[in-house]
């Protein structure tokens, strides 16, 4: 089981290069991006086997048999300094200010009924007013879609079907939606059939947008156009419509919502059956995937869902506004829990963060204390593909089981859900892939207990750092050689929240503003 810090004092990593941006082959021991080398791992492997040179990607994994996509993703490309742009932030899709503006303090009661009804009522009050773009970019540049999964220093991490429904209180069972496509001329139609706007000026509206949407202004005149005249069924549906465009279904237009959703509400008293949760989820992993690609500089999807999750399970991480403590809670969804505070960090500083974090900087369980209001459902643990219209992405709880309070195993191949063909059938039948997953596991007796040989069958496959040692290394603060380190884990994380800050602000102890910090540091590790 581990339970300290990845950090090593590196002996120094040979490569012999044979394209500096492409693969090379390593000769190494522990190198300096901090993983094990594949030779000392397969002790057991025939001699040809260990004679043989390993290939992989200076600072990317060894073992390039899981990160296929890997050459193209954009932490190949940082570990080489290479940034994506100008920007090294990505344009993110956050609609939260504009939204709150939008969503009234209550609807008409026959509005309500079948709002609430939808499962889709509590997305009217969780989206962050703004995002902070460079602590949600650093962590996309840590996604890898193959996975579906965030890869920090000590381990896989994701987003799951439960973090889902605590942030965000959307249904988590329910059916997929496989939609028919919408050609301009049918946008039309359905605007004129569901929106109660006339034909000529859906024809117009579709014709400016240049393509099968709506835009999300538009469709909130509607809503209060038909708001005023009591046209409830057409206000709702407009509402919805602009309500799921601006949160769980944005898209790097910014401005727009595909008309094919307006399918999704023709029948208000029946849209309730959908899974929006794995809605929520799918379309937040797609992007996620193809804004982890070095060519991609915008990201779609609900990024109140990504930056709330990334406060709940990273405490030290970023800055967060609290509106209220968790003990207090009425039974809120959680992501209210949090407000936008301008973080004062940018990519570039968070990326060496994160590339020292250990299994202790993280609340594995943060929700443990929302179970009144959200029961966890085993569902939440079923693995296989999730797909959402035509897009299909893999979905895999055994690859980050101590957010589930599991002992973490090393996994099995990623699913190809090119190939599934009974997406819908594996869902309803989930039971069985729960059984696979945790009955190869135990319950964790520490947060972060893994399996032995995890943490080297994931530095060969992975990529703990995005930040070469030699290049922008995080400064240690000066410690007394004689200040042993803390033995009580109290004080240990209280020295390791201390030693983060100071590294954050570029603190020297010579510096009078910051002696009581220091003398606290020295205090937390002499216990």
């Amino acid at each position: 089981m581990y339970t300290g810090t990845l950090k090593s004092k590196s002996s120094g990593l040979k490569s012999v290069y044979r394209n500096t941006s492409l693969k090379c082959s390593v000769v190494r021991r522990r190198g300096a991006d901090g993983r094990i080398p594949v030779r000392t791992l397969d002790r057991g492997a025939s001699s040809s086997a260990a004679a043989a040179e390993p290939t992989g990607y200076p600072g990317g994994p060894y073992d390039t048999s899981l990160l296929v996509k890997y050459e193209h993703h954009v932490a190949r490309h940082i570990w080489f300094g290479e940034e994506r742009g100008p920007k090294k932030e990505l344009k993110v899709a956050g609609h939260g200010l504009k939204l709150n503006s939008r969503v009234p303090l209550a609807l008409p009661p026959q509005m309500e009924s079948w709002v609430s009804r939808s499962g889709l009522a509590s997305l009217q009050r969780t989206s962050l007013n703004k995002i902070d773009t460079n602590l949600v970019s650093a962590f996309v540049e840590r996604w890898h879609l193959e996975t579906s999964s965030f890869h920090m220093p000590f381990g896989e991490m994701s987003i799951t079907l439960d973090d889902v429904a605590c942030l965000l209180h959307l249904p988590i069972r329910g059916i997929f939606w496989s939609p028919q496509d919408v050609t301009e001329e049918l946008a039309v139609e359905l605007a004129v059939d569901y929106l109660g706007v006339s034909q000529s000026q859906a024809q117009s509206h579709v014709r400016s947008c240049r393509g099968s949407y709506y835009k999300l202004e538009w469709l909130y005149d509607i809503f209060v156009h038909h708001r005023a005249a009591s046209s409830w069924a057409y206000a709702t549906r407009a509402y919805l419509l602009m309500l799921v465009g601006s949160t769980i279904f944005a898209d790097k237009t910014f401005t727009l919502v595909e008309a094919r959703y307006l399918l999704l509400f023709r029948d208000l008293d029946g849209c309730s059956g959908y899974s929006w949760g794995a809605a929520a989820l799918v379309t937040l992993y797609r992007y996620l995937g193809d804004a982890s690609m070095y060519s991609c500089k915008q990201l779609g999807g609900y990024p109140t869902l990504l930056q709330c999750w990334i406060h709940e399970y990273f405490p030290t991480v970023g800055k967060r506004g609290e509106n209220w403590n968790p003990a207090g809670n009425c039974g809120l969804p959680r992501a209210m829990r949090w407000s936008y505070r301008q973080g004062v960090l940018k990519v570039d500083d968070l990326r060496p963060i994160l590339d020292e974090l250990t299994p202790t900087d993280v609340i594995w369980r943060p929700f443990e204390d929302h179970r009144a209001w959200r029961v966890f459902d085993e569902i939440c643990l079923y693995r296989g593909c999730l797909k959402w219209g035509e897009t299909v992405v893999p979905y895999l709880p055994d690859r980050c089981l101590r957010q589930f309070g599991y002992r973490q195993y090393v996994p099995s191949p990623p699913l190809d859900c090119m190939m599934a063909t009974d997406i819908d059938v594996d869902w309803i039948s989930y039971h069985q892939s729960v059984v696979d997953v945790i009955g190869s596991s135990s319950v964790a007796t520490t947060p972060s207990e893994v399996v032995d040989g995890y943490l080297e069958w994931y530095y060969r496959v992975s990529h703990p750092r995005l930040v070469p040692p030699h290049r922008d290394a995080p400064r240690e603060v000066p410690v007394p050689v004689y200040d042993a380190g803390p033995s009580d884990p109290d004080w240990a994380r209280v020295s390791t929240l201390i030693r983060r800050y100071l590294r954050q602000v570029n603190a020297e102890e010579e510096d009078p503003q910051f002696s009581d910090l220091f003398e606290a540091l020295h205090i937390s590790r002499s216990h």
